[in-house]
């Protein structure tokens, strides 16, 4: 009579177990494509001193814009959230796009090596922050869906697992196309 009792004492905890563990490595992915976000965009911080110095002899009467720069990349060191760092990239993308419209109007800038070189690195970051979002956003989605399914949701509330937050873009001015013109 004791050991059916013990089987099934035996199951439930191997359960509880491999629930356990499979939502610590889904918390773990997901904080581990947040990691990459992180990565990527320090990368396009370390890269804007460059671009903001080749641009600044050109750039002269567009000094806020540089300065605005300058400003989200000190904030970017002091911000420790998600959110926080997903507003401040956001705010950035506006700021950049910026640049590169403005920088339509220079024809020596447009031509400078050191310039399109730029151009080139943070095409590429940018490119490689819209897969590490997708990533994050994908391993989020996994993450909370299994939080909320049962039997995980189970686990999930007596371990204390809680949901992640989803990267989206809050600032309307992002989301807006680039008027590209090249009749100039």
């Amino acid at each position: 009579m004791w050991i059916p009792i013990l089987v099934i004492i035996g199951v439930i905890i191997l359960w509880v177990i491999f629930a356990y563990n499979g939502l610590v490595s889904k918390k773990l992915r997901a904080e581990n494509a947040w990691g990459q976000i992180d990565v990527q965009l320090q990368r396009r911080f370390d890269l804007i001193p460059n671009l903001v110095n080749t641009v600044k002899g050109y750039m002269d009467y567009e000094e806020s814009v540089l300065t605005k720069v300058t400003e989200l990349r000190t904030a970017w060191a002091g911000a420790s959230t998600i959110d926080e760092k997903a507003e401040l990239d956001n705010q950035l993308s506006s700021a950049l796009k910026t640049i590169l419209a403005v920088s339509e109007n220079y024809p020596d800038l447009k031509a400078n090596q050191n310039f399109l070189d730029l151009q080139d690195e943070l095409k590429n970051t940018e490119n490689k922050i819209s897969y590490s979002r997708q990533f994050y956003n994908d391993s989020v989605t996994m993450y909370n869906t299994a939080l909320a399914t049962f039997p995980n949701n189970l686990i999930a509330s007596m371990f204390g697992f809680k949901p992640q937050t989803l990267f989206t873009v809050t600032d309307e001015q992002t989301r807006q196309n680039v008027k590209v013109d090249f009749n100039n």
